[in-house]
């Protein structure tokens, strides 16, 4: 019995991590489209890079990217963040997750 429920306690664990990647995923989309929306469009990417990482911790860092951030009038910002297995920082699953965000671009004056 001991290692069905150790096998339940894993699944359940790897379960939570692929949420908590939808949920970095999303965040880190919404964060780079926010510091993206208010600078002007040549810089617009490296800006929205950058927030996008910053709030990840390394482990997850690694395995985030930042596939585009751009628009005009309307700004959106895709991240894609791997799946870890158990721990974040080791190996990790061949899925991605993907955020998605987006914002009305700022007027400039």
């Amino acid at each position: 019995m001991a290692p069905l429920i150790i096998l339940t306690l894993v699944l359940m664990w790897q379960a939570v991590l692929v949420g908590y990647a939808y949920t970095l995923a999303g965040n880190a989309a919404d964060e780079g489209v926010r510091a993206g929306t208010a600078v002007p469009r040549g810089e617009r990417f490296g800006v929205c890079e950058q927030a996008a990482l910053k709030h990840l911790s390394g482990a997850w860092r690694g395995g985030a990217t930042v596939e585009s951030c751009g628009g005009t009038g309307y700004v959106t910002a895709d991240v894609a963040i791997k799946v870890p297995v158990l721990f974040p920082g080791s190996i990790d699953f061949p899925v991605t997750v993907h955020g998605h965000a987006g914002a009305v671009e700022e007027v400039k004056r």
